[in-house]
């Protein structure tokens, strides 16, 4: 059930941010994501947001900056699931093509993206973390 994000998802959203980038970057430390939520929270509801939801609980969302995807996140208890490739499939129907950055020590999501039709065109380090990260494309 992916639907658009609503105002009152903000809380469950901003949860699910920090505790799957805690989870997913063990080599970034924990006071990055935490020193960077209330900024997030803020920018957050500016991006298109969709979000998969059962029985009322947010098992994942997808944010998109026109054709950027900012993220995907899944509940830890719902990856590997097929939530992230319903979400990136639903965004993929809706665009020619689309871009992301992802971490290279992220080995999972890379792998995913891989899998998923993305090509790596640039490796650069981030300013903020200085961990490598990949420039990732998807083309129709």
């Amino acid at each position: 059930m992916i639907r658009d994000f609503k105002a009152e998802d903000i809380e469950k959203i901003m949860k699910l941010w920090l505790d799957t980038n805690v989870s997913a970057h063990s080599f970034i430390e924990n006071a990055y994501w935490k020193d960077n939520y209330e900024a997030v929270k803020e920018m957050l509801p500016q991006a298109k947001l969709f979000v998969v939801e059962q029985d009322g609980k947010l098992q994942g969302f997808i944010g998109l900056n026109q054709s950027y995807i900012a993220g995907i996140f899944v509940a830890e208890d719902s990856q590997s699931q097929g939530i992230g490739k319903q979400l990136l499939d639903y965004v993929k129907s809706k665009h020619k093509e689309l871009s992301l950055q992802v971490y290279q020590k992220n080995e999972r999501a890379v792998s995913f993206y891989l899998r998923e039709g993305f090509t790596i065109i640039l490796k650069q380090v981030d300013d903020n973390t200085g961990e490598a990260e990949l420039v990732m494309k998807w083309i129709k």
